[in-house]
């Protein structure tokens, strides 16, 4: 699993908009429902069912919504960073400013288990969240999300 399996360019966003966790989650179901062609209805509402078992907030300004979509062949993602924080219920309980949703298809196992493993471990980087930060640019936030699996990989 790479970030390039994964990821979109078109699916990397800065938003300067999101006020609340529920504008957040209608803003990544937007991006992704444009990048991949899904039903933004049915990408919010399985977030929304998603969130309520639990918060996807894991901590550092970071969050991970996911969801299991139907219609999905392999597993896709959307990148946003936020310019100013929201809540988002995260187990550190501060507020979020990156966040990236994944969605599996409906019987997606070890594949949706992978690209979460995959988007963690990147995310948990402080240099990588860093530079993540300081480049409020579509392009370059892909670009560091693309560099990152690279030097992983080496």
């Amino acid at each position: 699993m790479d970030f390039a399996k994964l990821l979109k360019p078109e699916a990397v966003k800065v938003l300067t908009s999101a006020s609340s966790k529920k504008r957040l989650l209608h803003a990544i179901s937007e991006l992704v429902s444009g990048a991949y062609g899904l039903d933004t209805g049915h990408v919010i509402e399985s977030l929304t069912a998603r969130e309520a078992l639990g918060p996807t907030g894991v901590g550092h300004g970071v969050a991970l919504p996911h969801a299991r979509i139907a219609g999905l062949d392999h597993v896709v993602g959307a990148f946003v960073l936020l310019d100013r924080p929201v809540d988002f219920d995260a187990v550190d309980r501060q507020p979020i400013d990156i966040a990236f949703g994944l969605f599996a298809p409906e019987n997606a196992g070890v594949e949706h288990l992978k690209a979460l493993a995959l988007v963690s471990r990147t995310l948990r980087d402080s240099a990588i969240r860093a530079k993540l930060r300081a480049n409020p640019d579509p392009a370059t936030l892909y670009a560091i999300l693309a560099e990152t699996q690279n030097s992983q990989a080496a």
